[in-house]
């Protein structure tokens, strides 16, 4: 543990506080992609299989259980919830997100650091996040105003993925055996998705303008 990998969790949990927030505090999820939360849901399923069998510290294992329920619950909502539900932009969510799950699967199977079932999945999980936020990505500049709530939920999972680049460049120069390069190399891709989000962003702030992205 070091203060750049604890302020990823943190903006991490902001990031899912905000979103649950926008969902019973406006009972919809106008804006949300269901498809990058499914996405989210197996991310977390499938990375900590180990949450019985392998034990850290209490605070690694009460992250793994807010993570997995949390995603599941928002799932939940957008799908079963009465209400929220009909908000759901479906037209708009359209990205092809079962093509992202089975190339993050056989690139899993094709390169991973050893070859065991939880290895598997764990790199299996790294690859997957990597690209989960495309479906949303998507689905924001195909709707082009964004909300405040969901802004700021795009920039806090944003930024979680950026402390957690700090938190291997510390983990390298400090550790003698620090391997987990696999982690390294899709975190990179997955904070360069988040660019040009960054770049509008910070633009509306600048500007104390409504955030707006291109068509």
């Amino acid at each position: 543990m070091n203060i750049f990998r604890f302020l990823g969790d943190m903006t991490h949990l902001i990031s899912i506080l905000i979103l649950l927030l926008k969902i019973y505090a406006t009972k919809s999820c106008s804006g949300i992609s269901l498809k990058t939360q499914e996405l989210y849901a197996l991310v977390f399923l499938a990375r900590y299989l180990d949450l019985f069998t392998e034990f850290i510290s209490v605070y690694n294992s009460i992250m793994k259980v807010v993570f997995i329920v949390s995603s599941l619950a928002i799932v939940w909502c957008m799908r079963g919830h009465r209400v929220v539900r009909r908000s759901y932009d479906k037209e708009l969510d359209t990205f092809r997100h079962y093509f992202l799950i089975a190339a993050s699967f056989v690139l899993a199977l094709l390169v991973h650091e050893k070859f065991t079932f939880t290895e598997i999945f764990w790199a299996f999980s790294i690859y997957l996040e990597a690209v989960a936020i495309l479906p949303q990505l998507v689905l924001l500049q195909r709707s082009g105003n964004v909300d405040n709530l969901t802004g700021q939920y795009v920039f806090f999972l944003g930024a979680y993925r950026a402390f957690y680049i700090l938190n291997w460049i510390y983990r390298y120069f400090t550790e003698t055996h620090f391997s987990r390069w696999i982690s390294c190399v899709s975190g990179l891709v997955q904070t360069a998705l988040y660019a040009d989000f960054f770049y509008y962003y910070f633009i509306s702030w600048k500007n104390n303008a409504k955030l707006q992205l291109p068509a």
